[in-house]
């Protein structure tokens, strides 16, 4: 079953740290945000294996836009 991570808020992407076919685990990093000079990771939500990333450096994000999907 594939899980959405999805952005909490509007951000710029600052980084991405993961590619499509990685090994992820709960808690580990996939993309930091930037928002009003703070920078906010995103976290796996699941044990996985990332099958997107739809986000790219320099890139922004709106609430609920999906960042990456784990299988």
């Amino acid at each position: 079953m594939a899980t959405n991570v999805e952005a909490e808020m509007v951000a710029n992407v600052w980084k991405v740290l993961v590619t499509p076919g990685a090994a992820v685990a709960s808690g580990d990093t996939l993309v930091i945000l930037e928002s009003m000079k703070m920078e906010i990771p995103v976290e796996a939500p699941v044990d996985g294996t990332v099958s997107s990333v739809n986000v790219q450096e320099g890139g922004v994000v709106q609430e609920g836009d999906v960042i990456a999907v784990i299988d």
